[in-house]
């Protein structure tokens, strides 16, 4: 495990997250606010992608054919990000849609391979879990950064009509959810299936020691407390309060973000997939 991997995890799926939220959002936000968030998942994907396989003083290149797919998918949705930023505009309304697709199939099955690469030689319930914790992670990112974004552009569009927030904060609050059933089945399963004959301690004893600090941080600040701010932000949009909402959101980003890099780390560390 090396930092250059946890923030190729992290960036990867943040980049992706956003891109899968996109396709939740009112056409109504306007070109340039689809324009900026291809851009910024695009950027976001090359320097995932520059950690993992360019940047100097980085783990040599994947050879797991999992690795390598995933880093084929990876590079598949960052081109067709590219070119939906090139060509953000109505003389290219009718081929937008394909170009989204072609970003949101590819971002998915570079997640789902990276998954599979980290938990491979693991029982398939652990791998299915992995899959559900990384797919759940990004629509979770995507979903605290795009509204966070979507709520500043009421800046921009005064006039836009509040329920677009109020949609994407619900998509926020749904990924949340799922994230949080699954890493709480995640944190049973490895409690509930560890064997005394396996190799190193038991996860129960991870998250009871010293190094479980990270485990409780993890918890605190990327699942309780956008639990709470996202459920505040749903309540200030619900009175159309969008520059409060937009306040908040912008905390909850921040929660999410400390607890998704959290995620990454424990699981490379432990291969529990939290």
């Amino acid at each position: 495990m090396s930092l250059s991997t946890v923030l190729f995890l992290f960036l990867a799926h943040l980049g992706v997250g956003i891109v899968f939220t996109l396709v939740f959002v009112s056409r109504e936000a306007g070109v340039k606010f689809f324009r900026f968030n291809a851009g910024l998942s695009a950027i976001l994907t090359a320097i995932a992608l520059a950690f993992r396989y360019g940047a100097p003083g980085t783990a040599a290149p994947a050879s797991t054919a999992f690795d390598r797919f995933a880093g084929f998918a990876l590079a598949s949705a960052e081109a067709a990000l590219v070119l939906y930023w090139a060509t953000v505009g109505r003389a290219f309304a009718k081929i937008r849609p394909a170009i989204v697709a072609v970003a949101v199939v590819g971002g998915l099955m570079a997640v789902v391979l990276q998954a599979l690469d980290v938990s491979a030689g693991r029982p398939a319930a652990t791998q299915a879990l992995t899959v559900a914790s990384f797919v759940t992670s990004a629509a979770m990112l995507g979903g605290a950064a795009t509204a966070m974004i979507l709520g500043h552009w009421y800046l921009v569009i005064p006039s836009l009509p509040v329920s677009h927030l109020q949609s994407i904060v619900r998509v926020h609050i749904a990924s949340m959810a799922a994230r949080i059933v699954v890493v709480g089945f995640a944190v049973w399963f490895a409690i509930a299936t560890w064997n005394p004959d396996d190799v190193g301690p038991s996860f129960r004893h991870y998250i009871t020691s010293i190094d479980g600090i990270f485990f409780w941080q993890r918890v605190l600040f990327g699942l309780a407390g956008p639990a709470v701010l996202s459920y505040l932000t749903w309540e200030t949009a619900k009175i159309r309060s969008t520059q409060s909402a937009t306040g908040i959101l912008y905390v909850d980003f921040f929660t999410v973000v400390v607890g998704e890099v959290l995620a990454k780390y424990i699981v490379l560390a432990t291969r529990v997939p939290v």
